[in-house]
């Protein structure tokens, strides 16, 4: 049988005023006019509403709850879900520049990317930082396998730098740069060399006089 509640992100306790309020809320975001050729927002929006039908009406929810249980919902993986990987193409970012951050779960029936909201088990998304808090924007993964009740969290931080800070980082290497940068060392010749370079120009040229006599 399967878990309207959990389709609809709500517990088993939830009032009907909750119940609609998720249902409106997911029903706008996986709306087929809102995400054209994407067969998992289809997926997720037949799902939401299939389970708005069931939990909307209080009859057809008693019926459902009376009839429903943990051992009739094992077809869903019993392993505790995972995250194989949560990468960011960038850890240090200015505001408004782009991030691409890149997920893979397993064994998860739930995935949420904070604070974006409901996400694919993998892939990636990409997003523009527009607030830092101290310094630091967070990401959070959650995978979460309904069945088990176990979640695997996996988090992200993206440290904000300002233009002045590149210049700065800029200049800073290129001072290294020049204070390690090899000189080129001049050889010295001591006076005495010269002398003997002028004592013999000063002979060959009497000689050559005295030959041309």
């Amino acid at each position: 049988m399967k878990d309207y509640y959990y389709f609809l992100g709500v517990e088993r306790d939830a009032s009907s005023e909750d119940i609609k309020k998720a249902f409106r809320k997911l029903s706008l975001k996986y709306h087929p006019d809102k995400n054209e050729n994407d067969d998992f927002f289809a997926l997720r929006f037949r799902e939401v509403k299939e389970a708005y039908e069931i939990l909307g009406k209080e009859d057809s929810r008693t019926f459902y709850d009376a009839n429903s249980s943990r051992s009739e919902r094992s077809y869903r993986n019993n392993l505790p879900a995972t995250i194989k990987n949560f990468t960011s193409n960038k850890v240090r970012a200015q505001m408004g520049e782009e991030i691409i951050l890149k997920w893979n779960t397993t064994n998860a029936d739930v995935v949420k990317v904070l604070p974006f909201g409901l996400e694919k088990p993998f892939g990636e998304r990409a997003f523009k930082v527009t607030g830092f808090v101290d310094g630091k924007f967070q990401i959070i993964l959650h995978a979460h396998n309904s069945l088990t009740g176990k979640t695997a969290v996996k988090a992200l931080t993206i440290s904000q730098i300002f233009p002045a800070d590149k210049e700065e980082f800029r200049q800073e290497v290129e001072d290294l740069f020049q204070k390690t940068k090899p000189k080129k060392i001049q050889p010295k010749i001591h006076p005495t060399f010269w002398g003997l370079l002028i004592f013999l120009a000063f002979t060959l040229a009497i000689y050559l006089i005295f030959r041309e006599k």
